[in-house]
């Protein structure tokens, strides 16, 4: 196997982008564990592996992965919103729209707008617009 570098790191982060567009979460995740690995403070990979895991039905992996991402970027709009579809997949609808609402408010996109108010009124993990890798470009 040839030794990783910078280079290497780049192109694996290209090619996971490149599986989670193919709905290769799973294989998204394995190039990414060696760019975090040797890059844990690259936000945009864990990000990128969070999305994987959320796609690869592995909440808890993801919600990790979404809390290390706001601990460092606390006003990514984004990765409020992703976190709060992984919390309300895993039927924590409260805990999911605190993330919700923070999303709608740092960014007032029509779909983090949407959860927020959807998650308010009916109080359940019920409704689905869209899961947040269709959000992330």
């Amino acid at each position: 196997m040839p030794e990783s570098s910078p280079e290497t790191h780049v192109i694996d982060f290209r090619a996971a982008e490149q599986l989670l567009a193919a709905r290769d979460p799973r294989g998204a995740i394995q190039l990414l564990d060696s760019v975090i690995t040797a890059h844990p403070e690259n936000t945009a990979a864990r990000l990128l592996r969070a999305r994987a895991f959320f796609l690869a039905a592995q909440l808890r992996p993801a919600e990790l992965e979404f809390q290390i991402v706001l601990e460092r970027e606390p006003d990514n709009a984004f990765a409020h919103f992703a976190l709060g579809r992984t919390l309300e997949r895993a039927d924590r609808s409260e805990e999911a729209l605190r993330h919700f609402r923070l999303a709608a408010a740092l960014e007032p996109r029509p779909e983090f707008i949407e959860a927020a108010r959807f998650a308010r009124e009916t109080g359940n993990g019920e409704h689905d617009p869209g899961d947040p890798d269709h959000e992330a470009e």
